[in-house]
C-alpha cells in the first residue's frame, strides 16, 4: 500500500481544539501546522482547514480515530468520524481517512516535555504535535516494508 504522492494533512481532532500537521510531497517528513479552535456552533474549524487543504495543494487528509484502549469505539471516536464525514463532503473528492489513533497524545506530550516545553506553552502544542504523530504512523504504515511507529 503506497501513499498517493503530495502532501498530506494529518488532523487530531479534539471536543476544544483541533490539531494540524502536514507532510512534504514526498510523505518523509511531517511537520506541525496550526491550531485550530474547535466551534461546534459554526464549524469555521472545519471550514478553515478547507483553507489549508487548498492552500497546501494537498493530496487527502488523515484524521486520528481514538478508539479506546480495549479496542472499542466511544464517544470520541464517534465525534471523530462524523468530523471526518463533514470535512470528506467538503474536499471531495479528495480522500479523508481515519487511523487509529491510540496514545498518540501520550506520545506527544512526552515528545514536548523531553524538549522542555512545560505547562501552558505544552497545551497550546500538543494538538499540533499528535497530529503529527498520527501522519508519521499513517505515512511509515504505506512505506514498503515499514509497520510506523505506534
Amino acid at each position: 500500500m503506497s501513499v498517493r504522492h503530495g502532501v498530506w494533512l494529518g488532523v487530531d481532532v479534539g471536543m476544544v481544539r483541533v490539531g494540524v500537521a502536514r507532510c512534504d510531497p514526498d510523505g518523509i517528513l511531517a511537520v506541525p501546522e496550526v491550531t485550530l479552535a474547535r466551534d461546534l456552533e459554526h464549524r469555521s474549524d472545519l471550514r478553515a482547514l478547507v483553507d489549508l487543504v487548498q492552500e497546501h495543494g494537498a493530496t487527502g487528509v488523515v484524521v486520528g480515530l481514538p478508539i479506546t484502549l480495549a479496542g472499542r469505539h466511544g464517544p470520541a471516536a464517534d465525534d471523530a468520524t462524523g468530523y471526518a464525514q463533514a470535512l470528506r463532503e467538503l474536499i471531495d473528492p479528495l480522500p479523508v481517512e481515519l487511523i487509529d489513533e491510540r496514545l498518540t497524545t501520550v506520545s506527544a506530550e512526552q515528545v514536548l516535555r523531553g524538549r522542555g516545553i512545560k505547562g501552558k506553552a505544552r497545551r497550546a502544542v500538543v494538538d499540533q504535535a499528535a497530529a503529527v504523530v498520527i501522519l508519521e504512523h499513517w505515512l511509515a504504515q504505506r512505506r514498503p516494508g515499514t509497520r510506523g511507529p505506534l
